[in-house]
Parts: structure tokens; sequence; C-alpha cells
């Protein structure tokens, strides 16, 4: 993880120098508190509102659906009250509460998935109302930034990280498109849920779903793998040959069953796409634990009841009859058997299952506050400890009552006090699972990329090969503890995509080739600080940016050199202040 130093710079111990002319630049990069106090400050903010957007975000006179608004801005006084009673109890005084400057920024990179525009930053500070962080939670909620961002978010948490050829079949096939909408539609998560794994859609609109089971080709362990930390918050693939050694509740009976629950079903690509086509008959094995005892692999999970099914006789050989299937739903799909695994699995196991709304709520949680109530938030068995049992139960609970809503959850937190509080770690808390401080976090290949246009190039859609590329240097999406590897640090202080994209944004008419044309070099630095980490730099940072943008003339009243502008930009976007939501 990131560390302050003495003077409250944001630190990893791998952080990398762009070239020699520049480290003074990263050394000076800090988060700072401060709003802008002093007229010529508020003169450059004009002038780069004027270059980094065209519109300001529209101010509304109510927030839609004021009664879920209330209910949830109940629950997030109940998350600020469990929490603050356990700091009471344990004699832990917590971090204080963040700017407004630094609250748009965090909000927009957890809700939007980038950082805001000029704009966007100054119409929110702007905002005289006092409710104006709820407002501003409720358009981000409502908007496309955050469908987009949910989706890139868990097409990875569900599918794992795809690249090539991998990434245009979801595309092709529907997959991304299907979550994008389920997002933007605030789908409930139990139907999207049953989508995936039923995967025998009512409505044509699902048939994308299906690529969930689809993209594990016919790996029916592989699926269960999947199908456990995905819907149920814990990782199952430990106990293939022996029953859980540190979670009692976790058997093998547990991931043969779920194996069976799936082991009827195969891929067939139709003249309407993939399908998941399923058989009435086979899928009975036995399996065996280390000491070679043997079971029958029966319909069984965690926390639910058997499915019965009768079993034919050792080595009878079975028939497939059609008497054993249904018509589809839908005239041109393939038939469906009249007993269904796959459809009992939906039914009997994963509806009301409680784990599901603990398993997300959980999730969510760790997407807005650095680490879930349960950390690792996919390994929510006995062997890991809930922090705040009340509260995930409380939140869980809520998330039912209320149609698995994800918005109105996000929502909740994001309005709660201890969501907004400083990152900076209070003297003598040493422990992340209190949420008495904020936990910073990496951004995300996609946060990094669409921040880096927006800030630099004034548009949300950054180049392909750039985003491709630090896809494959950043891969990782709410990690377990930030560790950077050797592909990061090579990618960012010597990626010719990123170079080539910074290069081009000094270019023409971009934002970042408009600073070229302010007065001064003083004016530029405090440009690409508010358009970057969206403050302003400090005197030091200042002297030093401006001082390195004038070269070879050396006086920050002189002039911008382009080729040294997005050299500084280079600097700013690869230190860790912008790499983090802080």
């Amino acid at each position: 993880m990131p560390h302050r130093d003495a003077a409250g710079r944001i630190r990893r111990p791998t952080e990398t120098l762009i070239n020699d002319a520049m480290p003074s630049l990263l050394m000076c990069c800090r988060p700072s508190l401060r709003r802008a106090e002093n007229s010529r400050t508020l003169a450059i903010g004009a002038v780069c509102v004027a270059m980094f957007a065209a519109s300001a975000i529209a101010r509304e006179a109510s927030v839609s659906d004021s009664a879920a608004t209330a209910t949830a801005a109940d629950l997030s006084t109940t998350i600020d009250s469990q929490l603050e009673a356990t700091w009471a109890a344990s004699g832990v005084t917590p971090a204080e509460g963040i700017s407004d400057e630094a609250f748009v920024r965090r909000l927009f990179l957890d809700l939007a998935g980038r950082v805001p525009t000029l704009a966007e930053r100054a119409a929110f500070l702007e905002d005289p109302q006092p409710n104006r962080r709820l407002l501003l939670i409720d358009r981000l909620l409502e908007s496309e930034d955050h469908a987009r961002h949910m989706a890139d978010v868990f097409d990875v948490l569900l599918m794992g990280r795809a690249s090539g050829q991998r990434m245009r079949e979801r595309q092709e096939h529907g997959w991304r498109a299907w979550l994008e909408q389920a997002f933007r539609d605030n789908r409930p998560w139990n139907e999207m849920a049953e989508a995936m794994l039923l995967a025998r859609a009512a409505d044509p609109a699902d048939d994308p779903a299906a690529w969930f089971l689809y993209e594990r080709d016919n790996n029916h362990q592989k699926i269960a793998e999947a199908v456990a930390p995905a819907f149920f918050g814990f990782r199952i693939e430990c106990v293939q040959c022996h029953n859980s050694m540190t979670a009692f509740e976790v058997e093998q009976a547990h991931y043969w069953g779920l194996v069976a629950f799936f082991n009827r079903s195969k891929n067939e690509m139709t003249g309407r796409g993939p399908r998941i086509v399923e058989s009435a008959i086979g899928g009975f094995s036995e399996f065996a634990d280390i000491e070679g005892t043997s079971s029958q692999n029966l319909l069984t999970f965690l926390e639910a009841d058997t499915v019965d099914e009768e079993r034919p006789e050792a080595n009878a050989e079975q028939e497939d009859q059609d008497d054993l299937y249904q018509a589809a739903l839908r005239e041109g799909e393939p038939r469906q058997p009249i007993f269904s695994r796959r459809e009992r699995f939906v039914e009997d196991v994963l509806r009301d299952h409680p784990l599901v709304a603990q398993a997300m709520v959980n999730r969510l949680w760790a997407m807005l506050m650095g680490r879930g109530l349960v950390h690792p938030f996919d390994e929510m068995d006995s062997a890991h400890e809930i922090s705040h049992p009340e509260l995930l139960k409380r939140l869980a609970d809520e998330f039912c009552s209320h149609g698995y809503d994800i918005r109105r959850t996000l929502r909740a937190i994001a309005a709660s006090q201890a969501y907004q509080r400083s990152s900076r770690q209070p003297d003598g808390i040493d422990d992340p699972s209190s949420f008495a401080w904020h936990l910073e976090r990496p951004l995300t290949a996609e946060q990094f990329t669409r921040s880096l246009a927006v800030a630099l190039t004034g548009t949300v859609e950054p180049p392909k090969e750039l985003t491709a590329a630090i896809r494959q240097a950043i891969p990782d999406v709410l990690p377990d503890e930030a560790v950077t590897g050797i592909a990061e640090p090579l990618f960012l202080s010597n990626g010719p995509p990123l170079q080539a994209a910074l290069r081009e944004a000094a270019e023409g008419s971009h934002p970042l080739a408009a600073m070229a044309s302010l007065p001064t070099a003083e004016d530029a630095a405090e440009a690409l600080f508010l358009a970057t980490l969206g403050r302003q730099p400090d005197p030091e940072e200042s002297a030093a940016v401006a001082a390195f943008l004038a070269q070879p003339h050396g006086e920050p009243s002189q002039p911008v050199d382009r080729e040294r502008l997005w050299q500084a930009a280079w600097a700013v976007v690869t230190s860790a202040e912008f790499r983090f939501n802080h």
C-alpha cells in the first residue's frame, strides 16, 4: 500500500521516476485539502474551466425518488452509528472529514470511474445548496459514466481480466452491453444472477447473460469455481479433495454438488448466438476424499437443502428420450429438460440464499471503502472474521428488503460520514478493518485511462491501444492488497502507448496543448495540477514545475516549452497521487 511521508505526500516503495529531469516534480505531488482562496487562483481556474469542458453539470430542483433517498439516508446513519460505537468502545478517534475538493475527486472515481472535468468540479464547488454532496451522489449514480464504470468492474470480477480475442468475443456476443444495460437500469442483483446462471432467457434481451457460463467452455469445475465467489462470496476450489481445514462449514460435497448442478450443460453456437443446452440424463458420478472414501455427487450446496433426483442403478444405461424434455419458452430455442438441474439450482439454492445478499453488499462496501467488512471480500467463510457483524447483517437485510437495489446501497455508503473521512491515517491506529480512516486504493486500468483522457484530452474515450496496454500492466480490480509488480512501473516509465498519448495531448486543440498558450509557466503548472489532481499546487510544487516548464529560460514568468509540458504531465499522471483514489 502507499504511505505518506512527513510532508503528507502519497508514496509507494516502487515510485516511478520518469527521467533524470523530473524527480523533483514526482516528489512534490501530494494531496491538499485547501480551497483556492486568492483571486489569481480563481482566475486561472476560470481559464481552465473554459478549456476543459463545454458545460457544467445541470442543477436539478429535486432528487429523483425522494422516498428511496430518505431510506438510504437512514441507512447511512446506521453505518455511521455502528462504526462510531466500535470506535468508542476501542478508544479510537477517527480521521477528520474531507474537503469538498477531495470529495468530488473521490466520488467521481468511485461512481463514475474517472476524475471530474474542471467544469464538473467547479459546478459542484460553486453550488450553494447545503446538500450538494448528496445531490452529486445521485447525479453520478444515474449517469452513463456510472453504468460503464460498473460494467468495467463487474466484467473483471465475474469473468476475469480479458484481452485480445476474449475481449472481442464479450463485445460481439453482447455480454458487455448486457452488463452496462443492467447497471443503467439499476436492475436488481438477484435478477441479474438468475439470468446468468439459468442461461435460458424468456426475454431475448437477456440472451447475452448466458456468456457467463459459455465462456467457461464446458469446464464444469471452472464454472463451479466461478459461481461460488461471484454470487456467494466464498472460494470453493480448495475443497475438491477434502473438507475445508479452516472453514468447517465448507465441505467437499458442496464443491462436487455445485459441479453437478451444471455438468449436464453444454455450449452450443446457434443461429441466434451462444446458447447453453442441457441434457436430461447423465451427470451421476462419485468423488473421493484424500483418504480414498467415495461419495455420490448429490445436488447439494452450502446452506441449502439437497435437491432430490432419482438416481439410476450403478452401471445402468440411461436413454435420452423425448418425453424427458419440454419445448422451450421461446420458439426456435433449444428444448429444455423437464427436470433441469440449472433451473433447480436457481430456484432452490440461489433464490433467497442469504449469502447472495451478504456477498454483494460486502463487495459494494469494498468498492467504496477499500476493503470488505469481510476481507478478502470473496472469502466470506468462518475462517475470515467479520469486522462489524451487525453492520453487515443490516446492510444485507436492507439490500434484500429493498429489492436487491445496488444503487441504493452505494448511495447509502457514499453518503455516510465514514466514506467521507480523510485518508490520512490517525496516529496510533493501525487496523484498517476499523475504517477509522479512508483506505487508499489503486485505480483500475479503466479508471486510469479515462481519467487521463478527461484531464488531458477533454474526452472520456482514451485511445484503444493505450487502454489495452494498461489493462495488461494493471490487471487487478479490488486487489486484496496493493502490490506493484514489475509490469506497472515498466509501463509507466517507458511504455510507448502512454508516451504517444501524452505527446498527442500536447498538440492540436487538446486541453493539455492549451496550457502551453497560458501567459506564464506558473499558470500552466496550476492548470496542470487542477486538471489532473483536482487541486492547486503548493508554492514548492508550483515553483518546481514552472521552472521545469520554462526551460531553457528557467524563469517561471516565461512561456511554456511544449516538449517539457507533456513530460511534466507524464510525471504527474504516473505519480502515486494520480494513480490512487484517496
